[in-house]
């Protein structure tokens, strides 16, 4: 039985679909939510990927995303300098933005090690950590990539590197969630957990 075809309807729900988490379902709908848009919404959005395309790249400084040559937390003085927090992505600054807790600074790796995907230490913005270090400012890096395999392979990594440079690395802790239940806890997230704690 021949299947009902629409060449640009396919190919737009195949460039949805090639987004990272975006299955066949949501890049449909996605797709369908586009076609109803009247003519003048359709190239708004459009403008607005190309844009952000066009205008968006990496801090000079930190390799967080910026449309300025150097972002915004790198040009306020009224952070502490001292301190950097090492994530692999830049949405993991934005949440950690939003706890209001950090007023410091951050350096984005743009990835985690992974020698099964073909990724090693001279992917990741390592050179550009190690630069920032050097002039003796920065007293303490806090790793806070993922606690996965992954992420702890970059943590050691990076950690064997400033740990002769007298620089104190701490690792962000990990454990039970607010409102979880131990019964429901991994082996690993446990550990982490017992590992992180603090007095009271």
């Amino acid at each position: 039985m021949p299947q009902y075809h629409v060449a640009p309807l396919d190919n737009l729900v195949d460039k949805f679909e090639s987004l990272q988490g975006i299955g066949h379902k949501s890049a449909q709908r996605a797709a369908y939510q586009i076609l109803n848009m009247s003519k003048e919404e359709a190239e708004k959005f459009a403008k607005a990927i190309i844009e952000a395309k066009e205008k968006i790249h990496y801090c000079a400084v930190c390799c967080n995303l910026t449309d300025s040559e150097v972002c915004e937390i790198c040009k306020n003085e009224a952070r502490d300098r001292s301190v950097i927090c090492v994530v692999e992505d830049p949405r993991d600054v934005f949440a950690l933005e939003k706890t209001n807790e950090f007023n410091i600074l951050y350096h984005v790796l743009h990835g985690a090690i992974s020698p099964l995907s073909g990724v090693g230490p001279n992917e990741l913005r390592i050179k550009e950590l190690l630069a920032r270090v050097s002039d003796g400012s920065v007293k303490e890096v806090i790793m806070a990539t993922n606690p996965t395999v992954e992420g702890e392979a970059t943590a050691m990594y990076i950690s064997r590197l400033l740990k002769p440079l007298g620089i104190k690395v701490t690792r962000l802790a990990y454990g039970i969630p607010v409102g979880g239940d131990l019964e429901y806890a991994d082996e690993v997230t446990l550990t982490r957990a017992i590992e992180g704690r603090r007095e009271l």
